[in-house]
């Protein structure tokens, strides 16, 4: 069976070659104060676009990976970032500053930035592929055999893009993406063993999901709502929460199996969906090209969204990154909007071993480099908490570059035991950090003035300290009102404070323009951190 949509298989082969010789190079990926390598950094959001514009701002998503430019500490690694529009020059000379003990020069010289120019709605990695002179000025600025490529996500797209250039993917193969989905990830829980919510296999019409759906009630009567969900949705843009409570007198065993499928089919247009404008009519249409699952909806009066971080290295083994407690938004709460790290005291050293059961699973598969677990916890009367997973994800997720940002500015270590990162100083850090600080007052601010107002205030993150904050997303900023960053603190309490300070600065310095609102729960985070508990 052919594996990649490649003129042949030999191409295929060509693949998983270059994937192997990552085995000698791998951990100049993470580690290694020694290594002398060339990184190949190509954020395409190599998904559904049409789901992809559900994100506002999406546009600018190609900058999370900018975290990449802090390897260039290292001073033998060079760097090659590649977008589909310049980067402003602001942002760049932003994230060389907090290289410590690098002059701005020398890392300036080992980076290569290259642009497509071209922003039209499909992936980074089709534009690169379309343009073989720019494909061939990549290949030329490469040292080949000491070179590696890493991606958001990886597709047909970027292994191609792999082989045409004869430099090895640090990520799944193509053919393993399928893990990453809704009816994969709930595969891959019930093969390991670990709970998760009751739901269906993938359909591919709104009849089967009906059916599906009558099948679920049936197993549990007592259910109040599902979540239908887009077996490809982002952040949580492709849910919707269908609510039985209006026709819970057809709850088994009132009425018939036939009278639920057809109340359950009438209830779809008025789900509650979680992207705005979304409609029954495109989510419908959806169905038919993404496939689709539902699943019980997990009630619960003291709820929350964890999250466990892993990476397979090329030998195969399974390591836990980090967890964290996501904080999440939208109608029916979602929709993914930030994360605090770690997760709460209580409860990470379980998402560990559940991770590691997964990771282990996805590395029989083959799966390689980082994978992330989404769960949902309840707790319940006796105070211990029901923990069960919700989904995969394949990809660098939304709290891949906070983590990763804490870990290459401090140099620390996450320490399995507590499940803390310790920096070499020894003092644990926290932070909280988000993709969505999103206010209509900040609209036409353009990367210099927020340099103006972070060197004014003094919000910058401290290299002596190791606490601050530390933007990213700031090419959302003038058109969209939307920035990024990650608040790191000696304490919980100090990243929040870190945190809360950045807003207000922001909201002194732009309210003046205009009276605006914020899109992020008040700009402070929902959920208070005291302690190891919330």
């Amino acid at each position: 069976m052919q594996i990649l949509n490649f003129s042949d298989l030999k191409q295929v082969d060509t693949f998983r070659e270059l994937q192997l010789t990552l085995r000698d190079r791998w951990q100049s990926v993470e580690e290694s104060a020694y290594s002398d390598v060339d990184i190949l950094v190509i954020p395409s959001l190599s998904i559904d676009q049409r789901e992809l514009k559900k994100i506002e701002g999406c546009e600018h998503y190609e900058e999370r990976l900018l975290f990449a430019l802090i390897r260039l500490w290292n001073p033998r690694n060079r760097l090659i970032y590649v977008t589909s529009v310049p980067l402003h020059p602001s942002i760049i000379d932003y994230y060389l500053q907090l290289l410590p003990g690098i002059p701005f020069s020398h890392a300036r010289n080992r980076l290569l930035l290259l642009s497509t120019y071209d922003s039209s709605l499909k992936p980074l990695s089709q534009k690169i592929l379309e343009r073989p002179r720019l494909l061939n000025r990549i290949r030329q600025a490469l040292r080949i055999d000491k070179s590696f490529m890493i991606c958001y996500n990886s597709t047909d797209l970027e292994a191609e893009l792999s082989v045409k250039l004869g430099v090895p993917l640090y990520a799944a193969a193509p053919d393993l993406q399928i893990w990453g989905t809704k009816s994969g990830s709930r595969q891959i829980f019930a093969e390991s063993g670990v709970a998760h919510p009751d739901g269906s296999e993938r359909v591919w019409n709104h009849q089967d999901l009906a059916a599906a759906a009558a099948d679920l009630w049936s197993r549990q009567p007592t259910l109040k709502r599902m979540v239908v969900k887009l077996n490809e949705g982002v952040s949580g843009e492709g849910n919707a929460v269908l609510d039985l409570r209006p026709i819970a007198d057809l709850a088994p065993p009132g009425g018939s199996h036939e009278q639920r499928i057809a109340a359950i089919s009438d209830r779809f247009v008025t789900m509650s969906f979680q992207a705005a404008q979304e409609t029954w009519e495109n989510f419908s249409g959806r169905i038919v090209e993404l496939g689709a699952i539902v699943e019980a909806f997990v009630e619960g009066e003291i709820k929350r969204s964890p999250s466990v971080q892993g990476r397979i290295t090329p030998l195969g083994d399974v390591e836990i990154l980090s967890t964290h407690d996501q904080i999440l938004g939208g109608p029916d709460g979602q929709i993914y909007l930030g994360c605090r790290f770690p997760a709460d005291e209580s409860y990470r050293l379980q998402l560990q071993e559940l991770g590691i059961k997964i990771g282990k699973k996805l590395a029989e598969k083959g799966a390689l480099e980082r994978y992330g677990v989404d769960f949902i916890t309840v707790k319940k009367e006796n105070g211990e908490w029901d923990i069960q997973a919700i989904e995969i994800n394949l990809r660098k997720g939304g709290t891949t570059h906070p983590f990763m940002t804490l870990k290459l500015l401090t140099n620390g270590r996450y320490d399995l035991e507590t499940g803390l990162f310790y920096s070499q100083q020894g003092r644990p850090k926290y932070y909280i950090a988000t993709d969505n600080l999103q206010k209509e007052h900040y609209h036409g601010l353009l990367p210099n003035d927020l340099m103006d107002i972070i060197a004014h205030h003094r919000l910058h993150f401290d290299t002596g300290t190791e606490t601050g904050t530390v933007f990213h997303l700031m090419g959302c900023l003038s058109q969209f009102g939307k920035l990024g960053l990650t608040s790191i603190g000696d304490s919980p309490q100090e990243a929040e404070e870190i945190y809360n300070k950045v807003s207000q600065v922001l909201d002194r310095e732009t309210l003046n323009y205009d009276d605006g609102f914020s899109s992020f729960e008040n700009l402070t985070f929902p959920m208070s951190w005291d302690g190891d508990s919330y």
